[in-house]
């Protein structure tokens, strides 16, 4: 995995920023014997009340960088509930644990995301070969 991270304020570096981040926290490692990826999210939310504080900590930095590419109020209010419903369900033991497998915060504010970018700044856009 590259981590080579841009420091730029430029919406290409802070998009950059934001999908390594969510790969880190939602697809970092594959489950042994499937094919499931998990991330640090859900790896981190197995430890009680802290691990979920941490794992919000990293989601509302994302929204953090949604805010410096000046998405709207709206987009930034959904991104905000997702980060807090996976943290107030993920706090419950045991099925907060297995939600965070299921319901990836992360990944449903990077689309919003990618959304605004691909309509408001399409340069940053990375086509995969």
């Amino acid at each position: 995995m590259d981590l080579d991270l841009p420091l730029g304020n430029d919406p290409a570096s802070i998009r950059r920023r934001i999908e390594t981040m969510e790969r880190v926290l939602e697809s970092s490692f594959t489950l042994p014997g499937t094919r499931r990826k998990v991330g640090l999210d859900a790896v981190v939310g197995l430890v009680p009340v802290a691990g979920d504080a941490i794992s919000a900590l990293l989601g509302f930095y994302i929204v953090w960088e949604a805010r410096n590419l000046g998405m709207s109020k709206w987009q930034l209010a959904r991104m905000t509930a997702n980060v807090g419903f996976d943290t107030l369900v993920g706090a419950i033991p045991v099925a907060g644990d297995v939600f965070d497998f299921l319901f990836r915060s992360n990944s449903r504010n990077l689309r919003i995301i990618r959304r605004h970018l691909d309509k408001h700044h399409p340069h940053t856009r990375v086509i995969d070969a």
